[in-house]
């Protein structure tokens, strides 16, 4: 059955890989971008492209009635630059207002022209949750944060699963996100040996590859699905191993070892807590009831194959 599939964040780094793969199953696609340069690129991967202000309630909303799709995806964000884990609020400030904001006006619009399902992007790197078993379903509380700097964060995932849910929608919480246009930065900060493994590297983390986190999409765009969703690989791992695997993958020595003084004093308390106390998750909700196969079932597969 073709979906018509309105796609807001297609040039994002999920959305590149998930407006082919929808094409590909026959769907027909509107994408957005905020900028009239990248309307080509949208164009080449096969979707109908438009400008779009996702922080604008008629730019918003004129892109949806225009489309009338039947099912919208949420893939806004603005992460960008250097990594800044010691400042999330000004480093994620753009995106939380996408999450809360932007999912708002997209609900608003879906709701206005008769749209009957929503996707949105949410997020699942770690758990802060420190506490209980080191991997985590769906069941589990939630909280990547920890201290009053980064919350405005965690609030946004919040709002956006809450309100989409609600809605009837699906919520994909993405692992650390890998591969072409994701990773470019984390590795030039491996290579440098700037990112290393705090304290005993005991903290968990859940990663995935962009062309698997586009294929969960694709599922529960084509299935309708609603609820909440791990989309992660098999593998949640500790920092002590997939960091040196990493490197090693980028062709860069080893990552050094600081002690998590030292690494709170740099980095942050956020950087500390997931490099020694985070908590993965696991995808089996996403394989039982979305059939999602992964290509790439790990990420010490992941790394050596498709990292950039």
């Amino acid at each position: 059955m073709v979906v018509r599939v309105f796609v807001a964040g297609g040039t994002g780094v999920v959305g590149r890989r998930l407006v082919p793969q929808l094409v590909a199953g026959g769907h027909q696609v509107t994408a957005t971008t905020t900028s009239t340069a990248k309307l080509g690129l949208l164009e080449r991967l096969g979707a109908d492209a438009v400008v779009m202000d996702g922080l604008d309630a008629m730019s918003v909303g004129e892109a949806v009635a225009k489309a009338r799709p039947d099912v919208i995806v949420h893939q806004m964000t603005a992460i960008a630059g250097k990594p800044d884990m010691k400042h999330m609020d000004r480093w994620f400030a753009s995106t939380n207002r996408l999450r809360t904001e932007g999912a708002d006006h997209l609900l608003a619009a879906a709701e206005a022209t008769g749209v009957s399902h929503f996707v949105a992007q949410s997020y699942s790197g770690w758990n802060g949750i420190r506490t209980g078993g080191w991997v985590k379903t769906e069941e589990d509380p939630l909280d990547m944060h920890t201290g009053t700097v980064a919350q405005p964060g965690m609030e946004a995932i919040r709002h956006v699963e809450d309100v989409v849910t609600k809605a009837g929608g699906a919520a994909l919480r993405y692992g650390w996100l890998y591969g072409p246009g994701a990773t470019e930065e984390l590795v030039e900060i491996v290579r440098k040996r700037q990112f290393p493994v705090v304290g005993g590297g005991t903290g968990y983390c859940s990663w995935v590859h962009l062309d698997d986190a586009a294929s969960a999409t694709v599922l529960a765009v084509e299935q309708k699905a609603s609820g909440v969703f791990n989309i992660v690989d098999d593998e949640p791992a500790p920092a002590g191993e997939w960091l040196p695997h990493l490197a090693a993958s980028a062709g860069a020595k080893p990552p050094m070892r600081v002690p998590r003084w030292l690494a709170r004093m740099l980095a942050g308390e956020v950087a500390v807590a997931m490099m020694t106390e985070g908590r993965g998750f696991s995808n089996a909700k996403a394989k039982r009831e979305l059939g999602w196969r992964l290509r790439y079932p790990s990420w010490r597969q992941g790394f050596k194959e498709g990292l950039t």
